[in-house]
């Protein structure tokens, strides 16, 4: 098969073609919007050779999810579940690809050449990450893992910039999260340097809430480990604890069976002077 293609002006979504044989992936060829423009194209009567339908990506609706503009991406896309505690990708890997939760929560942890560990971030659903080799990075700086029930897909770095060229709105939504991840990252540089390691973890399960689903709840967090809050914040494993107990005790916090419960009386730890511990 030759790989020069000639295009005439179609309707948005397909190509037609004047060379064959072709085949294409299978996406969303057999969807009824493509059967009606088959149709619409044949009653024009001959002048094409091959009709080759291309699945469209479909326009973002107000309040749009990624998920739905990756539908129509076929080539360089794949994607995978992960069980908790399975990694994704280490550090040292190559970085040829960017991954999109598709639900789940993954983490990003880098390891010194001592051995120590520390957590960068914790990522949930709608979130891409693995971005670096859009810079040029080589190999990964981080290792991904996930903490819960996972599906990710994976763009292979030509397939991602050609899905920005094709719809806009995916690459406003990438930029847009870089760009909240910077500033966040930027003030959690800041609360490391100034802030004591009590209101370090106040702002942390401030930041990892969810959106409040009762009055005077910020948000519902899933529970971790007491050394995963603790690698975030910088402290030890005992001091996280003595925190948590001294939260709860005050009304901060509770808990369920697999959440931790952020009330918005949290909020009063971070004021200046309420609390001086590090």
């Amino acid at each position: 098969m030759t790989s020069a293609f000639h295009f005439l002006n179609c309707p948005p979504g397909f190509r037609c073609l004047m060379e064959r044989p072709l085949t294409l992936p299978k996406c969303d060829v057999s969807s009824r919007a493509n059967q009606v423009l088959i149709a619409e194209l044949a009653d024009r009567g001959p002048g094409v050779d091959t009709l080759a339908p291309v699945p469209a990506i479909p326009q973002p609706s107000a309040r749009f999810s990624p998920s739905e503009l990756l539908i129509g991406v076929c080539v360089g896309k794949s994607e995978q579940e992960y069980s908790p505690g399975e990694t994704i990708f280490l550090q040292g890997d190559p970085a040829n690809a960017v991954f999109y939760i598709e639900f789940g929560e993954v983490k990003l942890s880098v390891v010194s050449k001592n051995g120590k560990q520390a957590i960068v971030d914790i990522l949930g659903e709608n979130a891409f990450f693995g971005e670096g080799c859009l810079a040029g990075e080589p190999v990964r700086i981080a290792t991904a893992t996930a903490m819960q029930p996972s599906s990710i897909i994976r763009l292979e770095k030509r397939a991602l910039l050609n899905l920005f060229q094709e719809a806009p709105s995916i690459a406003e939504e990438f930029i847009t999260q870089l760009a909240s991840r910077n500033l966040r990252m930027q003030a959690d540089l800041a609360d490391h340097i100034f802030n004591s390691s009590e209101k370090r973890l106040a702002r942390l399960l401030l930041n990892m809430a969810k959106a409040a689903k009762r009055p005077g709840l910020i948000g519902v967090i899933p529970r971790m480990s007491q050394e995963t809050l603790a690698e975030m914040v910088g402290t030890t494993r005992s001091r996280v604890s003595f925190f948590l107990n001294r939260f709860r005790e005050r009304g901060f916090i509770s808990y369920s069976r697999n959440a931790i419960e952020v009330n918005r009386t949290l909020l009063d730890a971070l004021s200046p002077g309420k609390t001086t511990h590090s």
